[in-house]
């Protein structure tokens, strides 16, 4: 890095943070996909009903919601807990 401008180094770090977003969103989709689908499919079959298909969308949505509450409150923890030690 000691070849590096500060604007490389600040690209870099963008980058990294994209990519740990994404990945973070792909295993967020991936945990709700296996935990709805164990909740609302009890026979698997070649396509779903109309419950299992309206089980699986209030699943995610119920998931969802949790997780944008858990983050909103983790962020709130995290700017107050900033604040104290500024």
């Amino acid at each position: 890095m000691a070849g590096e401008s500060i604007g490389e180094t600040a690209q870099i770090m963008r980058q990294l943070k994209h990519q740990i977003a994404m990945a973070n969103a792909q295993e967020l989709l991936a945990n709700i996909s296996c935990k709805c689908f164990e909740k609302c499919v009890t026979k698997p079959r070649d396509h779903l009903s109309g419950q299992e298909q309206s089980c699986i969308n209030l699943c995610m949505d119920r998931f969802l919601d949790s997780y944008r509450l858990c983050a909103h409150t983790y962020g709130h923890r995290l700017r107050r807990e900033q604040s104290r030690h500024a």
